[in-house]
């Protein structure tokens, strides 16, 4: 959905939208996909040269877009990417807090608190800086939709990094709690939780051999590995008014895995596994 610009492309005509992380990934995904369906998006971005690149496939594709250089997790830098924002461009209609990372999943009995002010920074407290730098503007309008990108590790045990689950699981229901806040205000707050979703970041398909490619019937109800177009599109659907009725939930878009399991723990391997191939 919505990655070529057309006439038709109207379900987010002249919105504007501030994607964090919108740069690569399922970020740049949703960047691309919101613009292609009339927004104005504001890519912000740490990495300036995935930034640039973002803003010119999407200006190459038809649609609006501008780069801003910051980090999410800066007071001082969430609040410069606010006022050049709306400098530019008045208001802010939707937002999606997309930042987020596992660093690297360490066991809790081995973790340290640098590490979990590390993943607090980046997988919460960002949600809390952005959230709060728009959020005055779309109440003293009184319409604006807030999308957070959480983890299907927020809905279920995560006992590769538990610190990692718990605080996925805090975007989650910050996400209800301040939608119940907000509604009457007319701004709606969901989020989506991916799993199983190629990126950068997660690249599934490292370390899968040709023969163990027919494992995704198995790995996925849907069958398949996800693509950040998958979880873009479900995005999109949360910003639109397509979704007017709906506020407070986060949707796990995930290819079906919290339906259909979990994590397991491989006694060959000595590790837990969400992808099991052997005993």
């Amino acid at each position: 959905m919505g990655q070529e610009t057309s006439d038709s492309a109207t379900l987010l005509a002249e919105k504007v939208a501030v994607v964090t992380g919108g740069g690569a990934g399922i970020g740049g995904a949703i960047s691309r996909v919101l613009a292609a369906q009339g927004a104005a998006v504001a890519v912000a971005e740490i990495d300036p040269e995935r930034a640039a690149a973002a803003v010119q496939d999407i200006a190459a594709r038809g649609g609006r877009a501008t780069s801003h250089v910051v980090d999410v997790r800066e007071p001082e830098d969430v609040q410069r990417l606010a006022e050049e924002v709306v400098e530019r461009h008045g208001r802010v209609d939707v937002l999606v807090n997309n930042v987020g990372d596992y660093l690297k999943a360490v066991p809790f009995l081995r973790s340290e608190p640098d590490h979990w002010d590390d993943l607090y920074r980046i997988n919460l407290h960002h949600v809390f800086l952005v959230t709060r730098a728009f959020l005055p503007g779309m109440v003293e309008r009184g319409v604006g939709s807030i999308i957070n990108v959480s983890s299907v590790e927020g809905l279920r045990g995560f006992p590769a990094d538990p610190v990692y689950g718990a605080l996925k699981a805090a975007v989650v229901h910050f996400t209800k709690c301040l939608a119940l806040e907000l509604g009457r205000r007319g701004i709606r707050v969901n989020g989506i939780a991916p799993d199983l979703t190629r990126t950068p970041q997660v690249d599934y398909t490292a370390g899968v051999t040709p023969e163990q490619e027919k494992m995704w019937k198995s790995w996925a109800p849907v069958g398949r590995m996800g693509l950040p177009e998958d979880q873009a599109d479900a995005v999109l659907f949360l910003a639109s008014d397509l979704s007017r009725f709906v506020t407070g939930h986060t949707l796990p878009t995930d290819g079906g895995s919290l339906a259909g399991g979990g994590w397991f723990w491989s006694p060959s391997r000595r590790r837990w596994v969400n992808r099991p191939n052997d005993p």
